[in-house]
């Protein structure tokens, strides 16, 4: 193989020129391409495809686990590959494997990586593996050979694995002395994907950055940053099965991976991976961009005001940014949007406080990351703009809740007594009202020397999560301060305290960029409420209920969920008032408000609403309005609504319907949605005289009591137009009466799909419904399912002769029945996949049967010519099952039915299985269940059964004797 540069390695550290990390990265491509065959893939996207367990792809192995676990279709362009090579973009934050935390403060820790990875699927395995690593490094890298180390597995008794020296032999053979080869344990050298699925012994490379001729032999794996792993190569050989134990898979595949990062580091004679290409161009555009003084690689003690962890901070998380924005993963309120959210702040948080930068040097970055990625990965060149919107938008909203929160934290730090932690109130309100994630605050507080009441915090998340999960049914702490007594009520009418003005609730607009834009509301706290009583004041750290004389904060009702937020007092901006709830009694709005200081009747407070929870809220209103409407077209005008429930994670539909809903109905109500959505209908919203209200045709609305004036909600007509005497609208489109807070066009619901639908009783139905991003999220985990069980489809077709490899087939198919039942997709797919899995299970299982009777029927015509009708057969065979040895003994006893029949067979694992069946004609003196006891009893076993047949198991230490036993026993009997 040539290329295009020669490595000038030289014992002066920078002493010579060195390879760039694209000269490295293409290298490793072409090596593998050229010279040994492989095909060369793009990476993935690091949003995985249908895998709700992974946040993020963060291994180059994620896009062929179909491969590995065997699912792959058959038919499909993944089945046809046999070598492959390739850069993967990977991404390490939040969920099992998670570097968040450690980033910055180390010099090789990062969010996003590139994993450089070969693999064979049934290929090629241990020798050619091996050599071809040792050929890459030694020969292409010119890596000095007496600095590489190389471990293998060295086997586990308990689980009956020996060492695997095949590998190291491989390994001696070309040439590594045995000094350089080390054996270790399972948690070192034995790699597996989850619980269950392919697993096999690993072989790692590992490099010492000192070398000089020294054996660091000592330093492999103990931590040392002296002496590093750079590559790690998989050879997947065994299944775990869901019992524990691991049976050989019938294909070996060998899965390696490598940082480039790392491996850049050892190519450029570095020890920081934040000293080569890949990151010092970044970190000279953040100096050029800050005050702070130039980057110079110091951590811990060393690393005074943490500038250099900012610098290292602020260079990983905007490559993260590029990477995932590029991949169509948003800052965003949960799961892997959430975890991007979290790294956008922590880097907004470093290079405004840390480096003293301006608003904008984060995305004035992205041109920066782009040159230096987008070679390797062209997408990113495509998308500069949009990357840089996104980020400059999400850091314009955080700005301001950091400079907030970072009074917030020095108000309290000073008003703590000394040596005890943060309390966890105030970090709980940073967290749920201004979104600072809880990493940031505790690093926030790091520096000042002090720590966060971690468990306190994690009682107010536990109650929080409790809270969403009941529901507005559910008890809620402090639930007695927002729900008015009679006797207060009474009061406060008669004391002509105002109702609340809510109308600053509705007070929003769509600005540029499709972005909604929420009106600031100042109010007057007019009376305090708590244990039933009004007051005038209520103390620091009490939950207490807020009457406020106007409010831009939605109180629940007419089915949707409250707002939440904060709210502070006028010309105090570092004291945070919590909104956890907010509630509508007689007129009155409650906010349901955790009192940090003293607050009092006349108080001036400034209101914030949690806008990304209104907004989630306004989605799913508008879009249960599109499915009720949906409905009404697909099944009928006399489908009417009996319940709705809408929060910012999903919508509730509850209906009258005659019949089941069909699958087809199911699709075409989601099709009606999704032509509403597309059209961007303007959503038309007015206030009216109710009696006016009635008269409208077409009307949709629940029996319960509106105000009057009442609120109509038009989709796409005027609501003056709606109200003509003879006009028909309100039958061609949705016109209901409602509360709620709406989207002002139905565009922005961007998708929805029912996840879920049942009958509740008989002629109601219930849908739940997800939009926008979760829907986007559900159809693709319905897509990768239905390939999943398209694929199960295609290997059950196949003449299939092995009963272990059928009954691995159904259990798959069971496997895949629990996934679909629980995981989040269209409701239609869903029934689609359990009708065609229920056929499957049906076929596998009649096929396991099949086959075990004609194992059977071959065994047993063996043991008859073997025994040739004697009364008693007594006898050791092989079976893969106690279903198999029993139907063994069945075909015995019905070609022979005078004879009476025990056998035996030893297991893999120790366990020895026992069958029998005794003759009638020696009934009631011969008893099978009496002889499976005391045969099973003698090898310390249990068994059981009838009279006629019985079965049971024991231990291979004591066959023998049970051989003896049940040869005794019969002969006693007969």
């Amino acid at each position: 193989l040539e290329v295009p540069w020669r490595w000038h390695r030289s014992p002066r550290r920078g002493g010579a020129a060195c390879p760039s990390a694209g000269q490295i990265r293409a290298a490793f491509l072409r090596f593998f391409e050229e010279r040994h065959g492989h095909r060369r893939l793009p990476s993935a996207p690091v949003r995985p495809r249908g895998d709700p367990r992974l946040l993020f792809v963060n291994a180059g192995m994620n896009q062929f686990k179909p491969i590995f676990l065997g699912t792959v279709h058959p038919r499909s362009e993944l089945a046809q590959h046999r070598r492959v090579v390739n850069s993967q973009k990977c991404v390490r934050a939040g969920g099992k494997h998670n570097d968040l935390e450690d980033v910055g403060r180390d010099t090789y820790h990062h969010t996003f990586f590139e994993m450089l990875g070969n693999w064979s699927f049934g290929d090629y395995f241990k020798e050619e593996a091996c050599s071809m690593a040792w050929e890459l490094l030694t020969e292409v890298y010119e890596i000095p050979r007496d600095r590489l180390y190389v471990t293998y597995f060295g086997g586990d008794p308990s689980l009956g694995l020996s060492a695997d020296e095949e590998c190291r032999d491989v390994w001696l053979r070309l040439g590594v002395p045995a000094s350089h080869v080390l054996p270790f344990p399972l948690k070192d050298n034995f790699w597996e994907m989850g619980d269950t699925g392919p697993c096999g012994p690993c072989t790692e490379i590992h490099y010492d950055h000192v070398g000089g001729g020294r054996n660091a032999a000592a330093l492999v794996n103990q931590g040392s940053p002296d002496v590093v792993e750079i590559w790690n190569l998989v050879f997947m050989q065994y299944n775990r099965e869901v019992e524990g134990n691991l049976l050989p898979l019938p294909q070996h595949h060998v899965d390696t991976g490598m940082g480039l990062e790392r491996l850049v580091t050892v190519l450029q004679n570095k020890r920081s991976n934040y000293d080569t290409d890949l990151f010092t161009p970044i970190l000279d555009a953040i100096h050029k961009g800050c005050r702070a003084p130039r980057y110079q690689g110091l951590i811990g003690n060393a690393d005074v005001g943490r500038v250099n962890m900012a610098y290292r901070v602020v260079a990983d998380h905007v490559r993260t940014l590029c990477v995932c924005i590029t991949d169509g993963i948003y800052p965003g309120f949960s799961g892997a949007e959430l975890v991007l959210r979290r790294i956008l702040r922590r880097a907004v948080r470093f290079c405004s406080e840390v480096l003293q930068a301006p608003p904008g040097l984060l995305a004035s970055l992205v041109p920066t990351v782009v040159e230096v990625l987008g070679d390797a990965y062209p997408e990113l060149t495509r998308n500069v703009n949009q990357i840089k919107d996104i980020i400059n938008e999400n850091e314009a909203a955080f700005l301001s809740s950091l400079e907030r929160g970072r009074r917030i934290i020095e108000r309290t730090v000073q008003q703590m007594e000394p040596s005890t932690n943060f309390p966890a109130e105030v970090a709980w309100s940073l967290y749920g009202s201004l979104g600072f994630p809880l990493d940031l605050i505790d690093l926030m507080l790091e520096e000042k020397g002090i720590s966060l009441d971690s468990a306190a915090f994690n009682e107010l998340a536990l109650e929080d999560a409790k809270r969403k999960a009941g529901g507005p049914q559910a008890g809620q702490p402090g639930s007695t301060n927002t729900h008015l007594d009679v006797h207060s009520l009474a009061w406060l009418q008669g004391s002509k305290v105002p109702a609340t003005d809510d109308s600053p609730k509705y007070a929003y607009t769509l600005g540029q960029h499709g972005h909604y834009e929420f009106s600031p509301c100042q109010a007057t706290v007019l009376m305090l409420y708590r244990d039933q009583s009004l007051h005038k004041e209520v103390g620091a750290g009490q939950h207490c209920g807020v009457i406020l004389d106007r409010t831009n904060f939605y109180a629940q009702q007419g089915g949707q969920d409250s707002d939440q937020g904060y709210m502070i007092r006028l010309g105090q901006q570092d004291v945070l008032f919590p909104v956890e709830s907010v509630h509508l009694c007689g007129g009155y709005v409650i906010h349901e408000v955790t009192a940090v200081e003293t607050l009092r009747a006349g108080d001036q407070v400034q209101l914030f609403v949690d806008e990304a929870r209104r907004l989630a809220c306004m989605t799913n209103h508008t879009a249960t309005h599109l499915l009720n409407f949906a409905l009404r077209h697909i099944l009928g005008d006399s489908t009417e609504q009996r319940g709705s429930h809408v929060t910012a994670e999903r919508l509730r539909f509850d209906f009258d319907t005659k019949d089941h809903v069909t699958v087809e109905q199911l699709q075409q109500v989601e099709q009606v949605v999704q032509d509403l959505i597309q059209k961007n209908e303007v959503v038309h919203m007015a206030e009216v005289p109710l009696t006016l209200a009635r008269k409208v045709q077409g009307l949709r609305a629940v029996d319960e009591g509106y105000p009057d004036p009442v609120r109509i909600v038009s989709l796409g007509v005027p609501v003056e137009n709606v109200l003509t005497c003879d006009s028909k609208a309100a039958m061609q489109t949705s016109v209901e009466l409602c509360c709620g807070t709406h989207l002002l066009q139905t565009g922005s619901v961007e998708d929805l799909a029912i996840i879920s639908e049942r009958q509740l009783v008989k002629g109601i139905s219930r849908v739940i419904a997800v939009t926008g991003g979760r829907a986007k999220e559900a159809r693709e985990a319905g897509q990768c399912l239905a390939m999943e069980v398209d694929s199960v489809s295609l290997r059950m077709k196949q003449r299939i002769t092995s009963i272990p490899e059928m009954q691995n087939l159904s259990k798959e198919v069971g496997q895949l029945t629990k996934v679909v039942a629980s995981t989040a997709m269209p409701q239609w797919q869903r029934r689609e996949l359990q009708t065609i899995l229920k056929a499957l299970q049906r076929t596998a299982n009649t096929a396991v049967k099949k086959l075990e009777l004609q194992q059977a029927e071959k065994v047993a015509q063996i043991l008859l010519a073997k025994y040739c009708n004697q009364p008693v057969i007594i006898d050791t065979i092989p079976a893969d099952s106690l279903s198999i040895l029993m139907k063994v003994v069945n075909q015995l006893c019905d070609k022979s039915p005078g004879t009476s029949v025990l056998l035996l067979s030893p297991q893999a694992s120790g366990e020895v299985l026992c069958a029998c069946q005794v003759s009638k004609s020696c009934l009631p003196g011969f008893s099978a269940a009496d002889w499976a006891v005391a045969v099973c009893t003698q090898m310390e076993g249990k068994a059981g059964g009838s009279p006629i047949v019985a079965k049971g198991s024991g231990n291979a230490k004591g066959m023998q004797g049970a051989l003896t036993t049940a040869l005794e026993f019969a002969q006693s009997k007969l």
